[in-house]
């Protein structure tokens, strides 16, 4: 350190600092301005970079929000038009079942009626029969009382007793 300030001169020292100082100034002319605006340019590039990368996982989310909500409707919307598929078929099946019943029942009724009619027509038919049938073995009997002129007599007397008896 004492060589350096015994072989200190002023002169070069002097030109060391103008030729610094010009330095400075060329650099800070040429160089500077265009360094610093590239280091500009790429904060901006990266600032906005950082900006965009934002944005899109902004709408990322609301696309994924959309979706979901989409997704739900779509669900619900399903879960709905099921729920009126299966009330639609159990009222058709209630529908069908309640139509079959009174079919059932009217069908009933009839063949109770119609048994009922072929079941009075059946008496009456017997019935006519059995007068018919009556009157014929009437008819033979009292033919064969009447015939014979004691049992004629005899007839008469059981009747007359028959009635003064009641």
């Amino acid at each position: 350190m004492e060589k350096l300030l015994n072989e200190f001169s002023i002169g070069l020292f002097f030109w060391q600092t103008v030729l610094f100082v010009l330095l400075l100034w060329l650099l800070y002319k040429f160089a500077w301005n265009p360094i610093l605006k590239a280091v500009n340019d790429r904060e901006e590039g990266i600032k906005n970079a950082l900006d965009a990368a934002e944005e899109a996982k902004k709408e990322m989310q609301n696309v994924t929000a959309d979706s979901e909500k989409l997704l739900k409707e779509a669900r619900a919307e399903r879960e709905l038009l099921l729920k009126e598929a299966r009330e639609i078929k159990e009222k058709m099946i209630a529908d069908a079942k309640e139509q079959a019943q009174v079919e059932g029942d009217k069908m009933l009724k009839q063949a109770q009626a119609t048994i009922e009619s072929e079941k009075k027509a059946a008496v009456a038919d017997i019935k006519a029969q059995v007068a018919s049938l009556s009157i014929d073995i009437a008819e033979k009997v009292i033919k064969d009382e009447l015939s014979d002129k004691k049992k004629q007599q005899k007839l008469v007397e059981n009747l007359l007793d028959d009635a003064s008896l009641s």
